[in-house]
């Protein structure tokens, strides 16, 4: 039992903090307010402190957590990216009710509560070795989140934008357990190093193929892939900013996660999976790719849509490295390639958002209203001139969103072609590639909106953009963390390997990780 506890000891901590929080929430003062964040950081940092200082590993003796080098880089990632988007969402004023694009209200206390919620739950599935842990991670990290768009603001917008999200989410959560529980049928254990000893190498039952179908369309809308992808687009516009920049990570990551753990667990440990779900695979990266490049790019207005396609395009990417993970005729080089990969893109990806969200945080809006700030690109027209550094950062979160040199971004999507082509998927690749490219047009958009358009001359909305803006430190302090990465990952990497050491660590599954306990 002890052991159990000090493997779960990051879980324990946010779970802890967010109770605690929620207890807060009753006192309505506005200094308990204020200090919700800061407990937030707080509980965040001191997990990836006990990451990052190598915490406890193994598995535990009920066999349901195990965490390995690979579930260790996970949590680490999610605790400094979540940091980051605490103090995008970090409350302004004096009442501590609202930021720049934010307005919770009485409920701060709740939403950072929420907020750690939703990490710890990408924690369990990153360590989970028991499909019902597993399952019960997604759900922590998706539920709360419900919660949050529709608390995010008091606009309709924002509770039309939960419900649709929460009765979709609901949904996916039903296919994923169908799928979980033809899984439990066909090997009668929910433990996932069980199932990995019972399975063949790249062959699968037929009903083992539906368990497995049925996951990833549970698992394709936490990812949102395509086609259960509709929601992005009202979700990403009706929630408040910090919120959609939220919704862009974590519930992405807890998706991968989960969908890399029942791979790696229903190939017995080898990846290989059978040739009808490397083509359902293949098909789902290009379709997803295209999908939401096309979506945004007849885009015309709403700068939140553009990257709420622009994370179905992500997903589509991220699903390349995948598709070559578990090809039949990957090597275990390629595999290990492959899986570093997808944990690369997934760090930059979540670095480069943050940056962009935290952007159209601290740009001004044409209209005055509560808790309101750039959303559509008559918002962003000209302030290239009145914002130069922050319109800059977007410029630098454009860029390697893209995936142009000298970016993380660029190296993500390298790390992605590589092994698809050592794995022989040409076409998908060239699908890539032509996918990026059509990218670059609207992102050059968004860019071109802050610097060649000019703004409004006599009238509010000039008056609007000339005056003075206020820029909350926390939110300046994230992006300018999330910028300086972008940039280190992208021009110190070309230097140093050691760089990656992280990822290739996590990256390297020995035969027999997930093997039962003696």
């Amino acid at each position: 039992m002890k052991q159990l506890l000090d493997l779960m000891l990051p879980e324990i901590i946010l779970c802890s903090v967010a109770g605690l929080l929620l207890l807060l929430g009753v006192a309505r003062s506005a200094a308990v307010r204020r200090f919700a964040p800061v407990l937030a950081v707080a509980a965040l940092l001191t997990t990836a402190i006990i990451q990052w200082t190598g915490g406890e590993q193994g598995i535990d003796s009920w066999q349901t957590v195990h965490v390995f080098p690979f579930a260790a880089y996970v949590k680490l990632l999610v605790s400094l990216v979540g940091i980051l988007l605490v103090l995008l969402a970090w409350p302004a004023n004096r009442e501590g009710t609202a930021g720049p694009a934010i307005h919770y209200g009485s409920e701060s206390c709740e939403f950072f509560g929420l907020m750690l919620l939703s990490i710890a739950g990408v924690f369990m599935v990153a360590e989970a070795n028991d499909i019902m842990l597993l399952f019960l991670g997604i759900e922590l990290a998706s539920i709360p989140t419900y919660i949050m768009v529709s608390i995010s603001r008091p606009l309709p917008e924002a509770q039309e934008a939960g419900v649709k999200y929460f009765f979709l989410g609901a949904m996916a959560a039903a296919i994923m357990l169908f799928g979980f529980s033809y899984l439990y049928g066909t090997t009668g254990t929910t433990k996932l190093d069980q199932i990995a000893a019972m399975a063949q190498p790249g062959q699968l039952s037929p009903w083992q193929m539906l368990a497995v179908v049925m996951l990833i369309g549970g698992f394709a809308f936490k990812m949102a892939v395509v086609p259960l992808h509709v929601y992005a687009g009202d979700v990403y516009q009706g929630a408040a900013t910090p919120v959609t920049a939220f919704l862009s990570f974590i519930p992405k990551t807890s998706g991968f996660v989960a969908l890399l753990k029942v791979l790696y667990s229903v190939s017995g440990g080898t990846w290989s999976m059978p040739h009808q779900i490397v083509n359902l695979l293949w098909i789902l990266a290009a379709l997803t790719m295209t999908f939401g490049n096309v979506l945004g790019l007849v885009q015309a207005s709403n700068i939140k849509r553009v990257f709420a396609y622009s994370s179905i395009a992500h997903s589509g990417y991220m699903l390349v490295g995948v598709t070559a993970l578990v090809s039949q005729g990957a090597t275990m080089d390629t595999q290990s390639a492959a899986l570093r990969g997808i944990l690369f893109y997934l760090a930059a990806y979540g670095l480069m958002n943050v940056g962009a969200f935290g952007v159209l945080i601290l740009l001004p809006a044409r209209h005055e209203a509560p808790a309101t700030s750039a959303e559509t690109f008559d918002d962003i027209a000209g302030q290239g001139r009145h914002h130069l550094l922050l319109s800059l950062a977007m410029a630098v979160s454009c860029f390697s969103l893209i995936g142009l040199p000298l970016t993380a971004g660029f190296f993500g999507k390298l790390y992605l072609i590589a092994p698809a082509l050592s794995a022989g998927m040409t076409w998908l690749v060239v699908i890539l590639v032509l996918n990026a490219a059509v990218s670059a047009a609207y992102y050059l958009r968004i860019v071109g909106a802050l610097f060649l358009r000019g703004t409004p001359v006599g009238s509010r909305e000039a008056a609007i953009f000339e005056r003075p803006i206020y820029h909350p430190v926390p939110v300046l302090v994230s992006v300018g963390i999330s910028m300086i990465a972008v940039l280190w990952l992208g021009i110190v990497i070309p230097a140093t390997n050691k760089v990656l050491d992280i990822t290739t660590d996590a990256a390297h599954l020995e035969p027999g990780v997930y093997a039962p306990s003696k």
